[in-house]
């Protein structure tokens, strides 16, 4: 069951369960937390598996501020230290990801480890024209998130056009993460991506190659959505990764050697 917190004065909805290092679920823009949920159920069993609505997305309500991922940053900040846990896993989707690697640079303390699924850490790894028909009248994207976005918002469907103008306006600007500022997490990081994914390949292998403790796994036959579309074998990557803890043994090693 989920229920509202109060995260930097703003009533922020936040699920719990299971038990365990807690796992923390951070969703893509313009959805919620419920789907991450709904595909990483599993490792509840092993782990406190913990998901929040930031900002403008799902049962949290929006403000008037812009929407950047430095502040994102600081409310998942937020949220780990309202756990109360010495640290947690991180798994990211999409602006989710990007949040994740904003948390590890600003308190690598409170990250054990990180999961970046269809991540970018600088705002040119987007393939060109991806999200240009965001914010355009008649957008199927926008019209599939509507829905969930209404059932679920304090602000109403009527709002949604703006949550959508602020995210194209941050995902047209931000990340401005440098291959230098990867290299600083020192925590292990599983990159995990689609072979048709929304983020250009070479940005891809940029970010795992510049992570000092990077795995890199590129699922076949799979976009920007891979979570949705291939949910079983996304969560045995993710929970094969959290129980190795981030130590990895391999017969050649290469980068690794």
């Amino acid at each position: 069951m989920g229920e509202y917190v109060e995260i930097n004065g703003h009533p922020t909805w936040i699920e719990v369960t299971g038990q365990g290092v807690p796992v923390v679920l951070l969703h893509a823009g313009f959805t919620n937390c419920d789907g991450l949920l709904g595909v990483f159920a599993g490792l509840r069993e092993n782990h406190r598996l913990v998901a929040f609505d930031r900002r403008g997305h799902g049962r949290t309500a929006d403000t008037d501020a812009p929407f950047h991922y430095s502040d994102m940053a600081m409310e998942t900040i937020a949220v780990l230290e309202h756990l109360g846990a010495p640290s947690a896993h991180l798994v990211g989707f999409s602006d989710g990801g990007n949040v994740a690697l904003m948390v590890a640079l600003a308190r690598p303390d409170l990250v054990r480890s990180l999961v970046l699924i269809s991540a970018n850490y600088h705002v040119d790894g987007v393939v060109p024209g991806a999200f240009d028909d965001l914010d355009e009248p008649g957008s199927e994207f926008v019209d599939y998130l509507l829905a969930p976005y209404a059932e679920r918002s304090p602000d109403g469907a009527e709002h949604f056009p703006v949550v959508v103008a602020k995210g194209v306006e941050l995902v047209s600007k931000e990340p401005t993460l440098t291959s230098e500022d990867l290299r600083r997490i020192t925590a292990p990081v599983l990159v995990l991506v689609g072979d048709d994914d929304a983020i250009l390949p070479s940005h891809t292998l940029s970010l795992y190659e510049s992570l000092p403790a990077g795995q890199l796994a590129v699922v076949p036959g799979a976009s920007h959505l891979v979570p949705y579309e291939k949910p079983e074998l996304i969560a045995q990557f993710v929970a094969d990764f959290l129980r190795s803890d981030g130590e990895v043994s391999t017969m050649m090693p290469m980068r690794r050697a």
